[in-house]
């Protein structure tokens, strides 16, 4: 490669497309637990769903995967997925969704430019839920790069978005 090349700014992440090893089990999970939308069934062995009605943010599929295990953790592939929220009472509202359901939480952090809920999928796929603070807010260091920190998240303040 001669030339350098930088990916376009607008570029975004359109979608994620996961094996899993029960597609029913994963609908319960992306669509009746997280809230997003099923757009389409391609035969009876994928889906596909989004938030807002995009064609897919998420896609789910058995065509390798029907009843095997999760993959092992000290292997390559997918650290996790993470759903970016508009709004922090938006991260509030799925979060108390989550207790609602005690659904295991795995984690959550404050990162300094964004506020980040950690759970596994019924497969064992890492899934990030998250919300940005706004740019203005982000710290830089000298050379100009941004200060990501890991501390803990103040779950109650969070949640205080909902009164």
């Amino acid at each position: 490669m001669s030339k350098e090349y930088t990916v376009p700014s607008k570029t975004s992440v359109g979608h994620v497309h996961l094996k899993v090893s029960n597609l029913d089990r994963a609908l319960e999970f992306y669509r009746d637990l997280l809230g997003f939308e099923l757009t389409t069934m391609y035969g009876e062995r994928a889906a596909f769903l989004s938030a807002g009605g995009y064609h897919h943010h998420i896609g789910l599929n058995t065509w390798n995967s029907a009843g095997g295990p999760p993959a092992p953790r000290n292997s390559a592939g997918l650290y996790h997925v993470a759903f970016l929220y508009p709004t922090r009472k938006d991260l509030a509202e799925i979060l108390q969704r989550l207790i609602d359901a005690e659904y295991p939480i795995t984690g959550a952090s404050d990162h300094g430019v964004s506020e980040a809920i950690y759970l596994e999928d019924p497969d064992g796929n890492g899934v990030e839920l998250y919300r940005d603070r706004p740019k203005e807010e982000w710290a830089y260091s000298k050379g100009g790069s941004v200060k990501m920190v890991t501390e803990p998240l103040d779950i109650e303040d969070l949640l205080g978005e909902l009164n």
